[in-house]
């Protein structure tokens, strides 16, 4: 039996493997990965490398074995993730594995934001195979909004159309974590978790923390969605991930990621990590590397737990 990670080289995946490798000796976690090049470091720490594909449903059939606990990853690729997932949850139901804990979104069947849909279809799906499930139902991490600081910075506001809207989000080191608790830990079988941060904050809120510790003037901007569209598309970020990101902030805006649930801080144990705390931490390593990851000022949302 092996604690089986899929999209293992991904940045929540690797999170993951790092967490269970805090509880249980490297031989008995498997990495699921795409490109085995990317798995080296990995294998060098005598942590099992699988090599599949989601899209590619016969690499499957060696992902998995009888016994083991697995943590699906979901896909990165919106649009495309129901037969993508169809094909891991088969996989998974032919091997027979003890558990499948799969990250979905926050709110479950009540999300109704586009993001959303993909994942509600892959828990039916993951119900329909009678598997042994645990949903991990991720709200938005911290880094979505603190790793595009370096444009905030340049254009002095932070830009979304999400009016006062709040978000409780958490770091991907957080879901990480809880992802790890469960898979070690026992009593989790059929449990939906809605895992988020123990504090929402608004966008005003963000821009006024990026502000102080920036030292820097930084204030939000509020769009409307037609407005956001369009200043999307003149710093040429593609239609579709447009139209994704206005999605999002009207969700946020409706107040469906804002739930603190407090279940994320029960699963791990300790408090969820504060935003400043992201905040500092993305400051501290721009001025490291300068790094410039984003070539707009608007949050882009990574689907939660997405696989690399």
């Amino acid at each position: 039996m092996s604690l089986v990670v899929t999209g293992a080289t991904g940045r929540f995946g690797r999170h993951v493997i790092e967490a269970l490798s805090a509880r249980v000796p490297a031989e008995g976690i498997a990495a699921v990965v795409r490109d085995r090049t990317r798995a080296a470091d990995l294998r060098a720490r005598g942590i099992d490398v699988r090599l599949a594909d989601y899209d590619r449903p016969d690499t499957l059939k060696g992902a998995f074995a009888a016994g083991d606990r697995v943590l699906f990853v979901s896909g990165n690729e919106a649009g495309r993730r129901v037969p993508q997932h169809r094909a891991v949850v088969e996989a998974a139901r032919h091997a027979g594995v003890a558990l499948l804990a799969y990250t979905g979104v926050l709110g479950g069947p009540k999300a109704d934001f586009l993001l959303a849909a993909e994942h509600k279809a892959t828990e039916q799906a993951i119900l329909e195979s009678s598997l042994p499930y645990v949903f991990l139902r991720n709200g938005w991490y911290h880094e979505n909004y603190t790793e595009n600081l370096a444009p905030v910075l340049r254009q002095g506001y932070v830009m979304a159309s999400a009016g006062d809207g709040r978000v409780a989000s958490a770091a991907r080191a957080d879901y990480a974590a809880a992802a790890a608790a469960v898979l070690t830990g026992e009593g989790h079988e059929g449990r939906a978790y809605e895992l988020s941060g123990d504090t929402a904050w608004s966008f005003p809120e963000f821009a006024a923390e990026v502000a102080r510790q920036s030292g820097r003037e930084v204030g939000y901007r509020d769009l409307s969605p037609q407005e956001h569209l369009r200043m999307l598309a003149e710093h040429g970020v593609p239609e579709q991930l447009s139209e994704v990101l206005v999605d999002v902030d009207g969700a946020v805006k409706r107040g469906l990621l804002s739930a603190t649930t407090g279940e994320l801080a029960q699963l791990i144990g300790r408090p969820t990590t504060p935003l400043s705390a992201a905040v500092a931490a993305s400051l501290d390593g721009r001025a490291a590397t300068g790094s410039t990851p984003s070539r707009h000022g608007s949050p882009e949302p990574e689907v939660p737990a997405a696989r690399g």
